[in-house]
């Protein structure tokens, strides 16, 4: 039995194919089904049922491909131990940001850290946070950038910042003559959402106080992206909550639009997340430096509440 044989059996599990999985593997079919079949003689146990479509695992193969899983992930913390030793900064990174901090944070940091760090070959994906963490614990991810708290035993939490939450309403809503805004001001039934899967909704969700107001159309729309929101409320359709970052890319019109919390300002707590046997802490320490030193000027508000996506507050 061999660590490539593992990783072949991996890449099968997953894609339940053998000629992707070969592919994904960067191996002929024929290599990859030879290696399986001789570890299965080896075993004399039949890992995978190759009469269905797509290919499944069998009983005793499940349990086999979640060993695979933790000996290949093992494995390769043998660099991570060496290069932490050295204190290398360098090799291959992948992380995960969800779709409401991937467009503003990003443009901040991405740049000063590939010029940083030379080394790095830094491979993102735009996720959500079910998705990153699901990759964070398959090893399929090193680390993840994410509203917090998630209270996941397994996944350590680092926060970067906090972004306050800034009104946005068209210039006919009922608070557009509002100097400020307060959380009683939100209602349910008055504000544009985005889409279930968005730990964003639930933050904003959490502010939110159910309909006491007789004269405000019950009209809900979820949408996939905040653009679209933003362009929905200009149009009348309600108004939206947004994350402070996403405000600094409003043209001069879209801002006189914005309304801030009066004293203290909602926010959410953005951290860099990771699972708990993770090894490559000089790249997660670089990476956290770097975004400290860049968002730090940008955000200077203090007295901010934190809105988690698990309905908690906390001041800070």
């Amino acid at each position: 039995m061999t660590i490539t044989q593992l990783k072949y059996l991996l890449a099968v599990a997953e894609y339940k194919n053998f000629t992707v999985a070969a592919n994904k593997s960067f191996v002929t079919q024929p290599t990859l089904s030879m290696q399986i079949q001789k570890l299965e003689d080896e075993l004399d146990v039949q890992i995978f049922n190759r009469k269905k479509k797509p290919i499944e695992l069998t009983p005793i193969g499940h349990k086999i491909i979640e060993q695979a899983k933790t000996i290949v992930n093992e494995s390769n913390r043998i660099n991570d131990i060496v290069d932490q030793q050295k204190g290398f900064i360098g090799g291959e990174f992948k992380l995960g940001i969800i779709p409401t901090i991937m467009p503003t944070l990003l443009p901040f940091f991405l740049k000063s850290f590939l010029k940083k760090y030379p080394k790095v070959h830094l491979i993102i994906e735009e996720l959500t946070t079910e998705e990153i963490v699901k990759k964070l614990s398959e090893g399929h991810l090193d680390a993840g950038i994410a509203a917090t708290p998630l209270e996941n035993e397994a996944i350590k939490e680092r926060p970067l910042y906090y972004e306050p939450f800034v009104g946005f309403v068209s210039s006919n809503h009922r608070l557009f003559k509002s100097e400020f805004i307060t959380e009683e001001d939100l209602d349910i039934a008055d504000i544009l959402l985005l889409e279930d899967g968005h730990c964003f909704k639930n933050s904003v969700l959490n502010l939110c106080r159910a309909t006491k107001n007789p004269d405000i159309n019950h009209f809900q729309l979820e949408s996939g992206s905040i653009h679209t929101l933003v362009k929905l409320s200009k149009e009348g359709l309600g108004m939206t909550l947004l994350p402070y970052l996403h405000t600094l890319d409003l043209n001069d019109a879209d801002k006189k639009l914005l309304k801030e919390f009066n004293n203290t300002v909602p926010a959410r707590e953005v951290s860099l997340i990771y699972h708990k046997s993770q090894l490559k802490i000089q790249l997660l320490e670089a990476l956290k430096s770097t975004i400290d030193g860049v968002i730090r000027g940008a955000i200077s508000f203090h007295d901010v509440k934190i809105i988690s996506p698990l309905n908690k507050k906390k001041a800070v």
